[in-house]
């Protein structure tokens, strides 16, 4: 593609690379320039102007970012959609509630193709809600070898998919102690569930009992079994993961290195997923558990290792009641101790 200055008379067919006034009218850039285009910036005073022309085997930016979009979910089903290409971009777009997987390492190698070919998107797993945007293509230039975009598309092919939700529906066991929290976070769990197209299909209140949460587990009717108990689990022994054990399933792991969120535990009882929430959980604010709820509900597999891989990224929010340094105190007694200044 040649980039540059080029006298008014040779600026026919060529794109306009910067928006420019005409009299009260604005060439947009972009524009590709037509004659009555040029005539008017000839009786605008122009004797130059900035455009972008492509060469033989160049690809204008929409067409290059239209096929490199189409390759991304070429193949991986139903759930995105291209919105319509403009200025060198389109987005992919979740058609419903799930849970993004992409190939991380192919995606990395599309964006070292070209500098001027672009691929951003949301983090792996993120949950997303219908008409999200998941990815968007950009083509920084006005245009780009076709070469390139081939080998880009190569690259991209089948690369971005949403996994929907396939768990219908879930129970929400609460525990009871005294002055416990009671009903508290109930609207919060719904509206997760409600995000991912999932019923609320019952809320069963039990005392904070071994026993009284083991009958409750064997007796739920979700889909999925959501435990939030009425005082935090601190230890894998402890009320919620030993009555999920003692109900005849099985605990698969306890603690997440997320933060808010590290006293979750999953498991599973007769094939049907269990989670015991963390307390933040009755907040809305995003924690550890939704990572888990949107994977487990999409079908996916949450193994120890998963859970252990999301510690990188997974300090999510600060809390004043966290002990830590705090800015400025103590860093000035060190600096005081040690005579040196900021």
């Amino acid at each position: 593609m040649k980039f540059g200055p080029v006298p008014i008379a040779d600026a026919e067919g060529a794109i306009l690379a910067h928006s420019v006034a005409v009299g009260k009218k604005r060439l947009r850039k972009g524009l590709v320039l037509e004659a009555d285009h040029v005539a008017a910036l000839q009786a605008a005073g122009f004797a130059d102007v900035t455009v972008a022309r492509l060469d033989p085997g160049d690809l204008h930016e929409d067409e290059a970012a239209s096929r490199i979009a189409a390759a991304l979910i070429e193949g991986t089903g139903a759930g995105l959609s291209l919105s319509r290409a403009s200025t060198g971009r389109v987005n992919l777009i979740a058609d419903g509630p799930g849970v993004v997987l992409m190939d991380v390492a192919r995606l990395e190698a599309v964006n070292r193709v070209n500098p001027m070919i672009t691929v951003a998107t949301v983090p792996p797993f993120h949950q997303m809600a219908g008409g999200g945007m998941v990815a968007t293509v950009k083509i920084i230039s006005y245009g780009v070898s076709g070469d390139d975009v081939a080998l880009a598309a190569d690259h991209a092919r089948g690369t971005v998919r949403l996994a929907r939700p396939v768990v219908p529906s879930a129970s929400l066991i609460v525990t009871e102690i005294a002055g416990g929290a009671g009903e508290k976070g109930r609207e919060s769990i719904a509206g997760r569930l409600e995000a991912l197209g999932m019923e609320l299909a019952e809320v069963v209140h039990v005392p904070h009992e071994t026993g009284a949460l083991a009958r409750a587990l064997g007796a739920a009717r979700g889909d999925m079994t959501l435990i939030l108990t009425g005082s935090a689990t601190s230890d894998p022994a402890d009320t919620g993961p030993e009555a999920l054990r003692q109900a005849g399933g099985q605990v698969d792991r306890f603690g997440m290195p997320v933060d808010p969120g590290n006293l979750l535990f999953i498991g599973a009882l007769d094939e049907r997923p269990v989670i015991g929430l963390p307390g933040c959980a009755r907040s809305p604010a995003l924690n550890g558990a939704d990572w888990v709820l949107s994977r487990v509900a999409c079908g996916l597999e949450v193994s120890d290792a998963d859970i252990a891989a999301m510690g990188v990224g997974g300090l999510l929010k600060e809390i004043p009641t966290r002990p830590m340094p705090r800015r400025g105190k103590g860093r000035a007694k060190d600096r005081a101790a040690s005579g040196t200044k900021s």
